[in-house]
C-alpha cells in the first residue's frame, strides 16, 4: 500500500501557546478527559473505510528510558521484553492497536547506542535509523526533568520533517512537579517539539491520554491489520525474547549484554508447545553464572520463562534451554546475522 506524504514540520510555537502546553502538560489546565470507570459496553459497530486513520508511530530514546514498557502497555499485552539492563530491546517490534477509527501501528525500536562500537551495536543502531526514516509520528521519549549527551544523539537522528513527541517518561517520580517548567522550556528550545505529554507509561490514565493526541497525526487511510492483531513478531521470536528477559533479570549487572538466546526447536502439539532454546554466551565463565550452582539458575530461568509464555499464550509449555559458548559473536558481521540480527 502506498504510504502517504508526511506531515509538515509543525510551525515554530509562539510564547503564549508554549505557556498553555506547560500549563496543560503540568496538570494546570483539562487535558484529555478520561472517565474512572468506563462502563461495559456492545461489540464496536464496524468503521466506514472513509472514516479510518491509520499510520506508523515509532518510540525512539537512549537505553532505559521505558520504551519497551511503554509500548506494552499501548498494545496492551507484553510483546517488548523489559529489564534494568541496557540493550535490552536489540530488535525492531511492531505493535499495533486499534481504537474507534483510528489504528495505531508502533514501532519499538533499540535505544540508540554510543559507547561500543562492534557488529551488534552497529545492528542495534541502524535499526533505530531505518524505524525512524519512514513514519507518521515520533515519541522521543526521555525521563521527566532529565536530558544528557546520550538523549541528544538520539535528538540528532530525528528527521525535521515529521512532528516529534517529547515525551517525559516517569513523570510519577517527578517530586517537585513545577520545576519541570523550566526544564521543558530548555527543551523546546532543544527542538520544535510538536507537543509536549509528561507521564507515566504505567497508568492507564496516561496511555488513554496518548491515544488522543497520537490519533491528530494519523493520515486517514485504510487500516493495515486486523483490529485483532497485536504483532508483526511470530511465538518462536516471543519465546527467545522472553528467555533473554529472563536472563537478564536473573544474572544481573553480571553477566555482560552480548548473551543471547536462538531456539532451536518449535513444535506445536494440540495444546502443548515444545521449545529447545541454546543461551550464547562469550566466555566459559559467563557459562557457569547462566547455569548457576547445581544448575538451579538455569532451571529458574527456564521456570519464569515458561511460565510467563503460558500465560501469554494460555497454552502448556514445554520448555529445554542449554547454554553454548560462541567467541567473540558480538563482533562478528555473519554471526550477528545469523543469530537474527538484522
Amino acid at each position: 500500500m502506498a504510504r502517504p506524504p508526511k506531515t509538515a514540520t509543525p510551525v515554530p510555537v509562539a510564547n503564549a501557546e508554549l505557556d498553555a502546553m506547560l500549563a496543560q502538560a503540568l496538570g494546570k489546565t483539562p487535558a484529555v478527559a478520561v472517565p474512572d470507570d468506563e462502563p461495559e459496553t456492545a461489540a464496536p459497530e464496524p468503521v466506514d473505510l472513509a472514516e479510518q486513520h491509520c499510520g506508523f508511530v515509532a518510540i525512539v530514546g537512549k537505553p532505559n528510558v521505558g520504551k519497551s514498557t511503554l509500548l506494552n502497555a499501548l498494545v496492551g499485552q507484553k510483546i517488548s521484553i523489559t529489564s534494568r539492563k541496557a540493550q535490552t530491546t536489540r530488535h525492531r517490534i511492531t505493535g499495533y492497536r486499534t481504537e474507534g477509527a483510528n489504528q495505531f501501528v508502533f514501532v519499538d525500536t533499540p535505544g540508540f547506542q554510543t559507547r561500543h562500537g562492534n557488529a551488534l551495536n552497529r545492528s542495534l543502531n541502524k535499526t533505530v535509523l531505518g524505524a525512524v526514516a519512514d513514519v507518521d509520528l515520533i515519541l522521543f521519549v526521555v525521563e521527566a526533568g532529565h536530558f544528557n549527551l546520550a538523549d541528544a544523539k538520539v535528538l540528532d537522528l530525528l528527521p525535521e520533517n515529521v512532528p516529534v513527541i517529547l515525551l517525559a517518561n516517569k513523570f510519577d517520580l517527578v517530586h517537585r512537579r513545577g520545576d519541570l517548567a523550566p526544564w521543558l522550556r530548555s527543551m523546546q528550545e532543544r527542538r520544535n517539539f510538536a507537543e509536549f505529554v509528561p507521564m507515566s507509561a504505567k497508568a492507564s490514565k496516561d496511555i488513554q491520554r496518548l491515544f488522543a493526541i497520537c490519533a491528530k497525526y494519523l493520515p486517514q487511510q485504510p487500516w493495515m491489520h486486523d483490529p485483532e492483531e497485536l504483532t508483526d513478531r511470530s511465538e518462536r521470536f516471543m519465546a527467545a525474547e522472553m528467555v533473554r528477559e529472563k536472563l537478564f533479570r536473573l544474572t544481573g549487572d553480571e553477566l555482560p549484554y552480548t548473551s543471547t538466546v536462538v531456539i532451536d526447536k518449535f513444535e506445536e502439539e494440540g495444546q502443548l508447545k515444545r521449545i529447545a532454546a541454546t543461551i550464547v554466551v562469550e566466555r566459559e565463565g559467563h557459562k557457569g553464572m547462566v547455569i548457576g550452582e547445581g544448575g538451579e539458575k538455569l532451571k529458574r530461568i527456564g521456570t519464569e520463562a515458561r511460565q510467563e509464555l503460558e500465560k501469554i499464550w494460555n497454552c502448556k509449555v514445554f520448555l529445554e534451554l542449554w547454554v553454548k559458548v560462541r567467541s567473540g559473536w558480538a563482533d562478528d558481521d555473519a554471526r550477528v546475522r545469523s543469530f537474527g540480527y538484522e
